[in-house]
């Protein structure tokens, strides 16, 4: 509920507020370069097209890595999406302040398949970081998992 009432607003604010250029903003590793734009929709519907490629999404920045700033999720053209951008650690660091902004993000996108045994461990360690319980009937078997190995950020 908050994920959408937060969207509504930033959706509401750039829909009023002057045209921002991709590369306006501060800028994260090597900022975006103009790698083709794709929606996180897109992305979503047909991951397997996109997968090894170079691609720059754009949207309201939903998370940040508590601990580390390492990734970020950033929401999508449609309600409920969102894209990891996942980066090296400790190479570039998202700012917790990047919540409810706007990012436009550049990397190549990338499809993991998580065996169960891992997908529960990730799910608990995930868990661990936002703070919540940690339920393992959660885990159904073997997952796919994709998102962007960041390479660079203009956060505004």
């Amino acid at each position: 509920m908050k994920r959408l009432a937060l969207a509504t607003a930033a959706l509401a604010t750039l829909l009023s507020a002057p045209v921002a250029r991709p590369t306006d903003g501060t800028k994260y590793g090597a900022g975006v370069t103009g790698a083709q734009l794709v929606k996180v929709s897109e992305l979503r519907a047909h991951p397997d097209r996109y997968v090894g490629k170079t691609v720059r999404v754009e949207g309201l920045v939903t998370d940040v890595c508590p601990r580390r700033g390492c990734w970020m999720e950033v929401a999508g053209d449609k309600e409920f999406q969102t894209m990891r951008v996942k980066v090296d650690d400790g190479v570039i660091v998202f700012p917790l302040t990047a919540k409810g902004k706007v990012a436009t993000v550049e990397g190549v996108f990338e499809k993991f398949v998580i065996p169960v045994e891992q997908v529960e461990a990730w799910k608990r360690h995930e868990a661990e970081e936002k703070g919540v319980a940690f339920d393992p009937k959660s885990v159904k078997g073997p997952e796919n998992f994709y998102q962007i190995a960041g390479t660079g950020a203009v956060i505004r």
